[in-house]
């Protein structure tokens, strides 16, 4: 049954009950798809497609964090499958609370998920300010990829979300992504405790961005 022929019946007045109903939950559903669309933004890089975390991305996402030196200063142990599927289902919820949270990283190349990164809510409270994030599959390190995506990532959260500001934290032992924090152009601010470990906690303005255009 045809959409356009129940709006009309509906303008005229002339579309019954049981059509009626039919005509609310499809435009119910439509309205739902479009809001999913709206807040699952897709972004691209040189060498990557950013995509927001989904349930085909399992696998894809399991595989990096399942590695213990993926993980080494971030939780210390790698990720079960479980722990993924988790992550996935909080990730989805976010998307459509907030229109940003954790994209896979696909390498064009070869459509394969080699990372993973995000702009959220630092410690998961809308209170605190926006902090980008990252990590990347072993092999794929020391190729300026972090970088890039990094920059896309922040372009994002300055540009889209409007952003004033935007943080990193790392381990204090992780000086590959405190480098890639410095080339972004933020600033180190000291040490602070933030997930459940003292971090390196870098920062930048909006003005900061704009002048530097994150020279990454």
């Amino acid at each position: 049954m045809q959409i356009s022929k129940l709006l009309c019946e509906a303008i005229r007045g002339t579309i019954q009950h049981d059509r009626l109903w039919v005509l609310m939950t499809a435009l119910s559903t439509i309205s739902t798809i479009d809001s999913q669309t709206i807040h699952m933004t897709i972004l691209t890089t040189q060498r990557l497609r950013l995509e927001p975390f989904n349930d085909s991305h399992l696998a894809g996402l399991n595989a990096v964090n399942r590695d213990p030196e993926v993980m080494r200063y971030i939780t210390g142990k790698p990720e079960t499958l479980e722990n993924t599927a988790a992550a996935i289902a909080r990730v989805k919820k976010r998307w459509a609370e907030w229109g940003f949270s954790w994209w896979s990283f696909i390498e064009l190349e070869t459509e394969e998920i080699i990372g993973s990164g995000a702009i959220q809510y630092l410690g998961g409270n809308t209170a605190n300010p926006l902090e980008i994030a990252w990590r990347l599959r072993q092999d794929k390190w020391r190729q300026g990829l972090a970088s890039e995506a990094a920059r896309r990532m922040a372009a994002f959260a300055f540009e889209t979300v409007g952003g004033d500001s935007l943080c990193a934290v790392c381990h204090q032992e992780n000086a590959g992504s405190a480098r890639v924090m410095q080339r972004l152009g933020m600033q180190f601010q000291g040490i602070e405790r933030w997930y459940d470990m003292d971090t390196s906690v870098y920062a930048m303005t909006r003005s900061d961005w704009e002048s530097g255009h994150g020279q990454a």
